[in-house]
């Protein structure tokens, strides 16, 4: 059973393995968060080595729940990924991009005069339950031997396969056109700006993900995570709750 050890003493034994959970700021990488936390612990418990990794990667432009592991809990980041995650966030409709989110560019606009609550609650249906879902150009899916995204940077045309995920609940919870809020409960490799770009294409009027917040892994939650900073504060001081 996994404890989430929020109340890191002092004495807390890094190498022999513990769970943090951490909020990912904007504009920050997984490995950013990573790097930073095994920099934060090997220069203040003066360790010379330790493995440090997260339990699945949250994209630059999201923020949220990151669960990083340390020491011999590493071994537990696979057990941590297959539990649901659970999203908030926000579509933009009337527009796509190639990279589904804010990444790149709008590369095409289209009318969403058409656009009602009860149609957009309807299309949200029918992407709960088991679905097949293609990931998209821009991740860090390996392919030929390279990162979806670096085919994508140089143009390569490349297939992208279509593979199974399940979406237990994706609702609507604001409406005000072209910004649509929502709420996912879903699975492990589950494309969220997939799901928004899939979601536009069946309101046939285009969609990208504007937003994006991880508030829910298995039981662990958001709110009980830390900013790198007060982790980095705590540690320096000693003075961890």
């Amino acid at each position: 059973m996994l404890k989430n050890l929020t109340n890191i003493s002092k004495d807390t034994d890094f190498l022999k393995g513990t769970t943090i959970l951490f909020h990912k700021p904007i504009g920050w990488t997984s490995f950013d968060l990573v790097k930073k936390v095994r920099n934060i612990i090997k220069s203040n418990k003066k360790i010379k080595k330790i493995k440090v990794g997260h339990a699945g990667t949250l994209d630059p432009l999201a923020d949220g729940l990151l669960i990083i592991c340390t020491g011999r809990f590493t071994k537990k980041i696979e057990e941590i990924q297959e539990q649901k995650k659970i999203y908030t966030g926000e579509i933009t409709l009337g527009g796509t991009t190639p990279s589904f989110d804010k990444e790149t560019e709008i590369n095409k606009t289209f009318e969403t005069s058409h656009i009602t609550k009860k149609l957009l609650i309807e299309a949200c249906k029918t992407f709960e339950g088991k679905i097949m879902q293609k990931p998209p150009i821009f991740s860090a899916l390996k392919r030929e031997g390279k990162r979806l995204y670096q085919h994508a940077r140089q143009g390569t045309s490349i297939e992208i396969k279509a593979r199974e995920v399940s979406i237990e609940k994706f609702e609507i919870t604001n409406v005000n056109v072209p910004k649509i809020e929502f709420k996912v409960i879903c699975s492990k490799g589950t494309y969220i700006r997939s799901l928004a770009n899939d979601f536009g294409e069946k309101l046939k009027c285009g969609g990208y993900l504007s937003k994006l917040r991880r508030i829910q892994i298995g039981n662990f939650k958001l709110d009980e995570a830390y900013t790198i900073n007060n982790f980095q504060e705590k540690i320096l001081k000693q003075k961890i709750t």
